[in-house]
């Protein structure tokens, strides 16, 4: 079963001595789960592995039931260590309290018992994690699926990943598209709005939420003003509410809107959005017709591999340490500006779909980045850009 690089660093953090609540998070679908099951087929001692599927959202008693269990079996087996690993935790209410108190009073008694916690909904994780658990925790981002990753485990050409994304689990439906769809939509997509965003935070207008979020996704790539997605919205609202559910959205690690990069902050955060999918599985589902449609035409299929960098880069964003923009100037732009501390990068991808502009020359003229180069056509080939490592840009 192929593994991703994370299983290493997990594996290694597991095998340490007890010192953090080690804490693996990340969007739906991308196997949190399956990679803690490889990673315990492998451990050298005792463990104990539980999911909160299933359990009352009521009580977090059940916490306090399974970590007495775990502790039990440490004394009747006369273990020196063990192993906790919980699933899902986050759908337990006051389950970072409970957590606390039972890792702390571990850590009294001076109990080798490890604790690994696993969630999707990193809003409601978060909010614990910060609340109750401060100092005690090393958080583990776990991403979408990379073109390496997919080609690697299943064989995808670059095309098959630019027009159906990174879930993995959607891996065996590409030839049949209208199925492909059908479950990105049921399985992936609304669990992630249902649970993730709706059941996290206060939402006065859940049906405009979903409509900005399939809007925003078939604008992936693209600047669409919030007052002129209003006008496309058949709910009312106002653009408070459209920045607040934007940003709930890319806590969620589903879809973020870009700030034009500048030199002062107020510039940046007034400016108009533009959206960018972190898998653009989820472009495909609102803005694609089909595969074979979308390929044969230069100009659509140069948005796919725009987006497509961008959701490369976004997923990676705070694992490298950079923040993310655009610049725009007139009809001359710069698709995606990276900031790391002093240094910025600044990045135009052409794959055909317009004529040359002169955004990269002007912005070199204006910002002077460390670094600036094409990706596609008379650049980085897209395939080769795909695959490096992020790290390398700073």
């Amino acid at each position: 079963m192929y593994k991703r690089e994370l299983y290493q660093i997990v594996k290694q953090r597991i095998e340490e001595p007890r010192n953090f609540i080690q804490v693996l998070a990340g969007p739906r679908q991308v196997g949190k789960t399956t990679l803690m099951e490889q990673i315990l087929k492998e451990v050298q001692f005792p463990y104990t592995s539980e999911a909160a599927d299933g359990v009352s959202s009521i009580t977090s008693e059940w916490i306090s039931d399974v970590w007495n269990s775990a502790r039990s079996k440490m004394d009747f087996r006369g273990e020196s260590e063990h192993l906790l690993v919980i699933d899902e935790i986050q759908k337990l209410s006051n389950w970072s309290e409970t957590v606390k108190k039972e890792w702390d009073r571990d850590t009294r008694e001076h109990r080798n018992l490890k604790v690994v916690i696993l969630g999707s909904s990193r809003l409601m994780l978060m909010k614990g994690l910060t609340e109750s658990l401060a100092g005690r925790f090393e958080l583990i981002r776990m991403g979408h699926w990379d073109y390496t990753e997919m080609r690697d485990a299943f064989g995808w050409t670059l095309d098959q990943y630019i027009y159906f994304g990174g879930y993995p689990g959607t891996a065996s439906l590409i030839e049949d598209e209208n199925r492909w769809k059908r479950y990105v939509g049921d399985s992936l997509v609304e669990s992630a709005i249902s649970k993730d965003v709706l059941m996290t935070s206060t939402i006065y207008k859940p049906a405009l939420l979903r409509q900005l979020f399939e809007l925003g996704c078939s604008y992936s790539g693209e600047l669409l003003s919030l007052n002129k997605m209003l006008g496309q919205l058949q709910d009312a609202g106002n653009v408070t509410t459209l920045a607040g559910y934007l940003r709930l959205l890319e806590q969620c690690n589903l879809l973020a809107g870009l700030h034009k990069y500048a030199n002062d902050a107020a510039r940046k955060y007034a400016s108009i959005p533009k959206y960018q999918v972190y898998n653009n599985a989820l472009h495909t589902l609102y803005a694609g017709t089909s595969f074979e449609n979308e390929r044969i035409n230069p100009k659509r299929w140069g948005r796919w591999v725009e987006s497509a960098v961008g959701a490369y880069l976004i997923n990676h964003a705070e694992t490298v340490g950079y923040r993310m923009y655009y610049w725009r100037e007139k009809s001359d732009e710069v698709d995606f500006v990276l900031v790391k501390n002093e240094n910025t990068v600044a990045i135009e991808v052409k794959s055909g779909r317009r004529g040359y502009n002169n955004g990269l020359p002007l912005f070199r003229e204006q910002f002077h980045p460390g670094r600036s180069f094409i990706v596609g056509t008379g650049g980085i080939s897209v395939e080769e850009f795909l695959t490096i490592n992020l790290d390398l840009l700073f």
